[in-house]
């Protein structure tokens, strides 16, 4: 079983807070971002990794190459997935990763979004993928850094 310490919906992957913040918190030291476009993105993945500390290796996956090989992980990789969507959790829980608890981070605001929460800004089909990742079993949690609080996850779903 893969040691998973953190999976954090961020739309903008790796950044200062998760770098600096999470990692440390959680004791991740592998940073897999799981994105079909960053996966193909070597300027991306090479701005990114600038940003990850120097204990964290960093990969970048699509979402079936993560679902593939995430039970290949060493014991001795504690892993932070990062995802830019709830639709991309979604699929990585369905292809079976097992991932108990979602961070809900940081969603932009746009056009057809409405802001639930600080940090927060969900449309019809994300507050239906968080409702399907409840149903099956998976936790939510939106906070954005760690030592702020928790808000409350029923912003969601008003």
């Amino acid at each position: 079983m893969p040691d998973i310490r953190l999976t954090r919906i961020d739309n903008r992957l790796i950044h200062g807070q998760v770098a600096t913040q999470w990692c440390g918190v959680v004791g991740a030291n592998l940073l897999l971002v799981a994105n079909d476009a960053v996966a193909a993105d070597e300027f991306r993945q090479s701005l990114m990794n600038m940003a990850a500390p120097a204990y964290a290796q960093t990969r970048f996956f699509t979402i079936q190459k993560t679902i593939d090989i995430i039970h290949k992980a060493s014991p001795n990789q504690h892993i932070a997935i990062i995802c830019e969507s709830p639709q991309d959790v979604l699929k990585l829980v369905e292809g079976g990763v097992p991932i108990k608890k979602v961070n809900i981070g940081n969603m932009h605001m746009a056009d057809g979004k409405r802001q639930v929460a600080t940090s927060v800004a969900v449309d019809d089909d994300d507050v239906a993928t968080f409702k399907k990742l409840q149903d099956l079993g998976v936790e939510l949690e939106i906070k954005r850094v760690p030592d702020t609080p928790v808000e409350s996850t029923d912003k969601l779903f008003k």
